[in-house]
């Protein structure tokens, strides 16, 4: 009698797994620091080979925006109770250097122009001294319009209006002036305060008006 050849059974193989995705190592994620590069040509700052005078704000909105703002405030009130403050020691000489560093920071992370205000207890920056050639008149008027970094002496302080970050230099002048000036400019500060000078000199002066 003929043998019937034994069926086989197919063999159920387990199907093959697809490679397993293994999550990324947790990071903490860091604020970019964006390197402050020069500003858009405009015109020049006199006295000063390298920085220029802060370019109208229709030329700043042309550049491609740069990567995510640093947390803050995303449209901070001038009446803001408590300000933030930070601290860049520098000496009398770098100051102002320092300041414009800081200005730079701030427009290259999304800070409007109008937004800043820059002071100096000593010499005043070649911005503000270059517009205050043409007369007192227009150059508080660029003030009132606000629509640019403003420059002014520290000591007019008072007359100046509040804007959202102010940037006080120490950069010389005459005795008691940071003591006097710094605390008002405290009080014009919406968000933020950056102080460019002697740290301890500034520790003192906001340790006693904080």
């Amino acid at each position: 009698m003929p043998l019937t050849p034994a069926i086989e059974e197919p063999q159920i193989h387990e199907s093959a797994q697809g490679p397993r995705v293994t999550p990324a190592a947790s990071r903490t994620a860091q604020t970019p620091r964006p390197v402050p590069g020069p500003r858009p040509a405009a015109v020049p700052r006199p006295g000063r080979p390298g920085p220029v005078r802060p370019a109208p704000p229709a030329q700043r909105a042309a550049q491609p925006a740069p990567g995510p703002v640093p947390a803050a405030p995303a449209a901070p009130s001038v009446s803001a109770a408590v300000p933030q403050v930070q601290l860049i020691p520098a000496s009398a000489e770098g100051a102002l250097d320092a300041a414009e560093e800081a200005v730079d920071l701030l427009l290259d992370t999304g800070r409007a122009p109008g937004d800043i205000l820059v002071l100096t207890t000593g010499d005043p920056h070649p911005w503000a001294a270059h517009e205050l050639s043409f007369g007192e008149a227009p150059y508080w008027a660029q003030h009132d319009a606000g629509d640019d970094v403003f420059y002014a002496d520290a000591a007019q302080v008072q007359r100046a209006a509040g804007r959202p970050v102010v940037v006080f230099a120490v950069n010389g002048g005459p005795a008691g002036a940071t003591a006097t000036a710094l605390p008002a400019a405290l009080e014009r500060a919406g968000a933020l305060l950056i102080v460019c000078g002697d740290a301890a000199e500034i520790n003192s002066v906001l340790g006693a008006s904080v």
